[in-house]
C-alpha cells in the first residue's frame, strides 16, 4: 500500500488525519492550508490527488442554516484505507525501533563476550527466538545464532569450508543473507557441533528464508550490515 503514496503525501495525510480527529468533522481545504501553512491551491490539489488514490473522500455541503439552492462547499474526510495506511506505517516504525534495540543489545553482549565467551548469549537467543516474532527481529537473532555456532567449532568449520559461506552472509541484500540457510544445513554434518544447535538451525532454515523474502531491500541491506558487524566482532 505504501508504494501508492509518496513520503510527502504520507506526511500530508497524517496531518490531515490529526486535524480530522481533533475536530471530528470533515475538513475544508482552506482550513487545512492555514493549519499546515501552505497555499490553498496546494492543499486542494493534494486532497484531490489523495481522493483519486482512495485515501480521502470529498463531500459537498451547503452552508449551515442555508435553505434552498446555493453554492455548496467541498469538505474532505479520510477513508478506511487512509486509517489502515497510518496503522501500517506506525507498526513499521515500531518494528524498526524494536529492531534497533535488539541489534544494540546483541552487539553489546558480543563485545562483553569477547572476554568470557558467548555461551550465555547463544543460549538466551535459542530460548528467545520464536516463529511469532517480527521477521526483522527473527532474522537478526538467527544470524547471530548461526555466526556464534560457527565460531564455537572453528577447526571443523575450516575443514568443511563454512568460513567461505560465512563471508557470503555479509553480501548486500537477500543473496548474501540466503547463505545462512545453507550454513544451517551444513552445520548438521559437522561432528563437533552441539546437537541442540545444529537441530535448531536446521529446523529453522526454511522459516528463515520465508521471512527473509518478506523484507524490503532496505531492511535486507540493514541486516547484511549487521551480519558483517557481528562477524567482525566474533572473528576479532
Amino acid at each position: 500500500m505504501t508504494k501508492q503514496i509518496t513520503r510527502r503525501q504520507q506526511q500530508f495525510l497524517g496531518q490531515f488525519l490529526d486535524m480530522y480527529q481533533e475536530f471530528d468533522q470533515p475538513i475544508h481545504y482552506v482550513a487545512l492550508s492555514k493549519r499546515l501553512e501552505i497555499g490553498k491551491v496546494t492543499a486542494y490539489e493534494m486532497l484531490r490527488l489523495l481522493e483519486k488514490r482512495g485515501f480521502v473522500q470529498g463531500e459537498f455541503h451547503l452552508p449551515s442554516g442555508h435553505r434552498g439552492p446555493g453554492r455548496s462547499t467541498v469538505l474532505f474526510r479520510p477513508t478506511k484505507k487512509a486509517n489502515d495506511l497510518m496503522i501500517q506505517l506506525s507498526e513499521g516504525k515500531i518494528d524498526i525501533e524494536e529492531w534497533e534495540m535488539t541489534r544494540d543489545r546483541i552487539l553489546l553482549k558480543l563485545y562483553e563476550g569477547k572476554v568470557g565467551g558467548y555461551e550465555t548469549l547463544l543460549n538466551d537467543l535459542l530460548v528467545r527466538i520464536s516463529n511469532r516474532r517480527p521477521p526483522l527481529i527473527y532474522i537478526t537473532e538467527m544470524i547471530t545464532v548461526t555466526i556464534l555456532t560457527v565460531a564455537t567449532i572453528k577447526k571443523s568449520v575450516e575443514e568443511n569450508g563454512l568460513l567461505d559461506r560465512l563471508r557470503k552472509i555479509g553480501l548486500p541484500g537477500e543473496i548474501g543473507l540466503s547463505a545462512l540457510a545453507g550454513i544451517s544445513s551444513a552445520l548438521s554434518l559437522v561432528e563437533n557441533i552441539n546437537l541442540r544447535f545444529s537441530t535448531f538451525l536446521l529446523d529453522h532454515s526454511n522459516k528463515y528464508l520465508e521471512m527473509l523474502s518478506q523484507l524490503s531491500e532496505e531492511k535486507q541491506n540493514q541486516l547484511s550490515d549487521f551480519a558483517r558487524e557481528v562477524t567482525k566482532i566474533v572473528k576479532g
